[in-house]
């Protein structure tokens, strides 16, 4: 994946090989409100069901940033837990990463990219999504934020 737009001494990348899952279960499990107590099974299931992305420190290599998609690469995809540490917020890394997942997702013509945030909408806002124009057209079976 191409780093343009993250900031300089940070990478981006999609290898599953990568992606440091006891870190990235522990960013989820204690330091979010939508993952807080998440099994390390679920989360494990959740990789492994996912396309996953993380951002490193191209010094050390350590994973700095988490987010992962769910799609079918071919209409739809959902953007989910995405988490940067809290020693590397303030630097654009988020948003950086963000539209890298956007511009990887956009080889397979997708006809759109959803997701839910309570707090950050001016994150994403920022790379082009959007409030949902007819949120009354969609449903949800289960827990709602």
């Amino acid at each position: 994946m191409g780093n343009s737009e993250l900031p300089g001494g940070y990478e981006i990348s999609a290898d599953l090989a990568r992606i440091d899952i006891a870190r990235v279960h522990a960013w989820l499990s204690e330091d979010t409100y939508w993952a807080r107590g998440r099994a390390r099974e679920k989360q494990d299931a959740a990789i492994a069901g996912s396309l996953n992305f993380g951002v490193y420190d191209s010094a050390s290599g350590e994973q700095c940033a988490y987010a992962r998609v769910i799609t079918d690469k071919a209409t739809f995809a959902w953007l989910c837990d995405v988490y940067v540490d809290r020693s590397a917020r303030g630097k654009g890394l988020g948003t950086a990463m963000v539209a890298a997942i956007r511009d990887h997702l956009s080889q397979y013509g997708l006809r759109r990219i959803l997701l839910a945030t309570a707090d950050a909408q001016g994150v994403y806002e920022k790379i082009g999504f959007a409030p949902i124009e007819n949120p009354e057209q969609w449903m949800v079976h289960g827990q709602q934020m």
